[in-house]
């Protein structure tokens, strides 16, 4: 029991994706998306209606910052980063390695491959004959050195791509898609009156008219 625990501890697959920002942020929105409506169901100090409510409500919160968080920081922070790196930042300085990588998805497949051993590395180059995806220096390396050059200064652009983006995507706009999103998806479902929201906007604007007055 103790050798599998210990070996998926130490498996560099896990300890890369606990290290990468944007695999952390995921797995952490889907813990909560699951966790926290699942915290609410489990409260039986609420009534249940009170309960189906709040907890479809941080669900679909969690969901809207997962779908923000997955289209905007893959996508656009940190393919931008590695672009910016690759274009400006690192453009003249080769031992940067960026002129080694036509894109972010061939540096991420090199560090996928680079953690595994020389051996298993040239078998899945020659069974899935990804060796057209590499320059000819990087496949050598690949295939021949024991502890392949990772490419620090390309990890550190992209994994600022994905902290920019984090902060961007989850603190700035994933509360506003939710707030458009969240009452007419409960609404959808039975959760929430229509009714109830507009006689709420009818009274504070009666209350701000009493206060004016």
């Amino acid at each position: 029991m103790i050798g599998p625990i210990t070996s998926a501890l130490t498996n560099s697959g896990l300890t890369n994706l606990v290290q990468s920002t944007s695999s952390s942020v995921t797995t952490e929105t889907v813990l909560k998306a699951i966790g926290r409506p699942g915290f609410i169901l489990i409260d039986n100090d609420i009534s249940p209606d009170t309960k189906k409510y709040a907890a479809a409500k941080e669900f679909l919160y969690q969901a809207t910052c997962l779908l923000v968080y997955m289209a905007l920081v893959i996508p656009v922070f940190k393919k931008g980063a590695f672009k910016f790196g690759q274009k400006y930042l690192y453009k003249d300085m080769p031992e940067a390695g960026f002129a080694k990588f036509k894109d972010l998805k061939t540096y991420e497949l090199y560090r996928k491959l680079s953690d595994k051993s020389v051996e298993d590395r040239q078998h899945i180059l020659n069974i899935n004959k990804l060796q057209d995806r590499f320059s000819p220096d990087i496949r050598k390396e690949l295939t021949t050195a024991e502890d392949p050059d990772k490419f620090t200064k390309i990890k550190g652009c992209v994994e600022l791509g994905s902290l920019i983006g984090s902060v961007v995507g989850l603190a700035i706009l994933a509360p506003q898609v939710s707030h458009a999103f969240i009452h007419p998806a409960l609404r959808m479902l039975g959760l929430e009156k229509k009714e109830a929201k507009e006689n709420k906007a009818d009274d504070n604007k009666a209350q701000a008219l009493n206060k004016t007055a």
